[in-house]
């Protein structure tokens, strides 16, 4: 390495003498933060820009209580828009030049361009599919060319490449696969509907019932209990049968114009959320409202909605229409291209899809047919299941939803939460977990003024009672435990019994036969990545390698595993060192998933290997001082947990000198090779503190069935983590 604790290495460039330092100007760590920032805007910005008038200015902080939806619009409105202008710096900075395209043609007669986009291995900004996109080819002067198309694959650990299916045929350069520049088409859709959403809550008084108006603004209010017919059972059909802590959060919902339903890990979210909107359904006239801040979730929510035998709708973006999914059928498109009873819109699609497009007068009149059925579709439904940002989708605007649930909430920022609640709402049950990630906001003036904070975790600050589910069905008993008895008072039940959750034809060394996890010591020193942005760490790097190559000789099937870890330089080293260095066939060890936390809310493998990656004297641990990213990291694995880290330095922040003790205990922190692993004689250091202000605030709070956080941090101490 070059650089040792973000110093240069002596021999490379040499250390200044006390007369020069004293000559030079103290620069701080967070004047260098400030800087970095600036760059971003202003590349060839100095320390004497940081002084300017208006550079240091901070938005005004989000408040618990708000007078009126004036003040809330007043306060949230700059933070949506700083936020707006930061992606729209970012995005549009992130041109790449020099693409080598491969050319495909697509089912639908579409254009598909293959290329990588190295730019994304920073990190700092997400691309998503249906993200827009622009190619232009410049590589002959004489035949310049531009389109521009919506992403259909994201780089995975299989291939890196990006799939961009074209808009228009004409003119590509299929011929041509060098010369090529990639740019992001940055849209402003879903933050003016946040901002609509708000100003929508302030003047029109029909956007929420007053009930809702007066809590959303933190208003103390006497608690309303619903008149409603309770149903005789409230498990639904098509479902799992529900259990005592789901039923009760059931019935509980349907009685309150207001609910929060905490789901830590593992414990039937998906079920009980589903279970709620069939009887929401059954219970009031009108279309239920199912929403949440990703797709993923969205179509988990609609799979198990339509298994109760209610007439679901999935509405996607225009630009994700083209995705195969297992809720395809579902889909407002896809049910408008079933509706045989109407043999002109028929006629007009085949027509369509043989000639590629309509005269202008049958366009029109395609479009018109369109909307008719879509409106018909809708208004027939039971549930309209979209993002959160999706439900101020036009097609929705003529419609009232009275009922919304919306699901993970907590991942959601909360003028997100806005948009689906202005329609009408009069009943709302907000879903999630304020003890795993909440939502991402990239830039720092945002977040430190609070747009981190999620609605859900306002209104828990307010009291807002959650109600807790308590039965979790995904870990092994001693992988539940410390994740319970730190982030849950000690209240998951266990719904799996340990024999179930043992696998006996895994032959695999855990420190202890019928436990299996392990904390396994190792020293390595940490890096800065290549991209100068980031952290890796080459001993766990091997380290994961070899114990992956141990699970599979073990049996376990590489889809099996999850590799998480915090940083991008760690993830694609890992990646990297697996197809160089794994002792096994390469398309095995491709098949494994290394991502981020991030990555993995909300999902779950057989086995996790977490690679903590920093190893320093007195630098820190980044990333991993955040107790929601540790909760989500412990909590993905059914049947086993390998940590690989430094004990000596991790021991130094509290929330991983109470995990070191836990498995030292345990007898399971060990050292030493695979074959021979023993006991590590490790002496921890002392926290430099005590638990953190969010995690004494787990304690300090008397929910019933919960705790509260404050805002979540923010995420930045100058490095990037993974974000795909």
């Amino acid at each position: 390495p070059l650089i040792e604790d973000r110093s240069f290495l002596s021999w490379l460039v040499t250390p200044p003498s006390e007369q020069e330092q004293l000559r030079a100007r103290q620069i701080t760590y967070a004047q260098i933060n400030r800087l970095e920032d600036l760059w971003r805007e202003n590349a060839s910005a100095t320390l004497e820009d940081l002084e300017k008038p208006g550079v240091d200015d901070e938005p005004q902080p989000i408040l618990q209580r708000y007078e009126d939806a004036y003040q809330y619009q007043n306060i949230f409105g700059p933070l949506v828009k700083i936020e707006a202008d930061y992606d729209k710096r970012l995005k549009e900075s992130q041109t790449q030049d020099d693409v080598v395209v491969r050319w495909d043609q697509g089912l639908n007669q579409k254009r598909i361009a293959w290329f990588n986009f190295p730019k994304l291995e920073s990190g700092e900004v997400r691309l998503a599919v249906g993200d827009e996109l622009r190619l232009r080819y410049h590589g002959d002067s004489n035949h310049a060319w531009e389109g521009s198309g919506h992403v259909l694959k994201i780089p995975n650990n299989i291939s890196d490449e990006i799939g961009l299916e074209l808009r228009r045929n004409d003119g590509v350069p299929v011929d041509c696969t060098h010369g090529f520049s990639v740019d992001f088409v940055w849209k402003s859709t879903s933050f003016d509907r946040m901002q609509l959403a708000m100003k929508t809550f302030a003047i029109d008084e029909k956007s929420v019932s007053g009930y809702i108006y007066h809590k959303l603004l933190g208003h103390d209010l006497e608690p309303t209990i619903l008149r409603t017919q309770m149903p005789k059972r409230f498990s639904a059909p098509g479902l799992p049968e529900l259990n005592h802590s789901q039923m009760y959060a059931v019935k509980s919902v349907l009685q309150k114009p207001i609910s929060l339903i905490q789901g830590p890990p593992g414990t039937g979210k998906t079920v009980t959320s589903a279970s709620i909107v069939y009887h929401l359904a059954k219970m009031n006239p009108g279309q239920v409202l199912v929403c949440a801040p990703s797709n993923v979730a969205v179509d988990q929510l609609t799979e198990k909605i339509h298994a109760t035998g209610l007439k679901v709708v999935r509405l996607t973006a225009k630009s994700r229409e083209a995705l195969e999914s297992s809720i395809a059928f579902l889909t407002l498109h896809r049910q408008v291209a079933a509706y045989t009873s109407h043999t002109e819109l028929q006629k007009l699609i085949q027509l369509k899809n043989e000639l590629g497009e309509l005269s202008q007068s049958d366009e029109r009149k395609y479009k018109t047919l369109v909307r008719n059925v879509e409106r018909e579709i809708l208004t027939a439904a039971d549930v309209i299941c979209c993002t959160c940002v999706g439900t101020g989708d036009p097609r929705l605007s003529k419609l009232k939803f009275r009922t919304v649930l919306i699901d993970e909430a907590t991942q959601a920022a909360e003028p997100e939460c806005m948009i689906p609640l202005v329609l009408g709402c009069k009943q709302v049950v907000l879903v999630g977990d304020h003890q795993q990630l909440g939502p991402v906001i990239m830039n720092k003036k945002a977040a430190r003024a609070g747009l981190t904070q999620s609605l859900f975790e306002r209104l828990v600050l307010l009291g807002n009672r959650p109600i807790r589910l308590q039965v979790q069905y995904r870990m092994h008993p001693c992988l539940s435990e410390f994740p319970s008895n730190m982030f849950y008072e000690g209240t998951l039940q266990n719904g799996v019994t340990a024999p179930e959750r043992l696998r006996k034809n895994v032959d695999f060394p855990w420190p202890v036969a019928d436990t299996p996890m392990m904390f396994y010591q190792n020293l390595g020193q940490e890096e800065i990545s290549s991209s100068g942005t980031s952290f890796l760490n080459r001993t766990e790097a091997s380290n994961v390698e070899k114990i992956a190559t141990k699970f599979f000789k073990a049996g376990v099937v590489p889809g099996q595993i999850g590799v998480i870890t915090p940083y991008e330089g760690q993830r694609s080293y890992i990646v990297n060192y697996m197809q160089y260095h794994g002792t096994l066939k390469k398309d095995l060890y491709k098949e494994i998933e290394v991502a981020s936390v991030d990555a993995f809310q909300g999902r779950e493998k057989d086995y996790i290997i977490l690679s903590c990656v920093r190893s320093n004297e007195h630098q820190g641990i980044g990333f991993l001082n955040d107790p929601r990213r540790l909760n989500v990291a412990l909590t993905r694995a059914k049947y086993g947990v390998v940590i690989l880290g430094n004990p000596k330095v991790l021991s130094k922040h509290p929330l991983w000198h109470y995990l070191l003790t836990h498995y030292k205990e345990k007898q399971c922190l060990v050292e030493g090779p695979l074959n021979n692993l023993q006991p590590s004689m490790i002496q921890f250091s002392k926290p430099r503190r005590t638990l953190n202000k969010s995690m004494e605030q787990f304690r300090r709070h008397d929910y019933s069935d919960a705790e509260a956080t404050s805002g979540a941090p923010v995420l930045n101490d100058g490095e990037t983590f993974c974000s795909f």
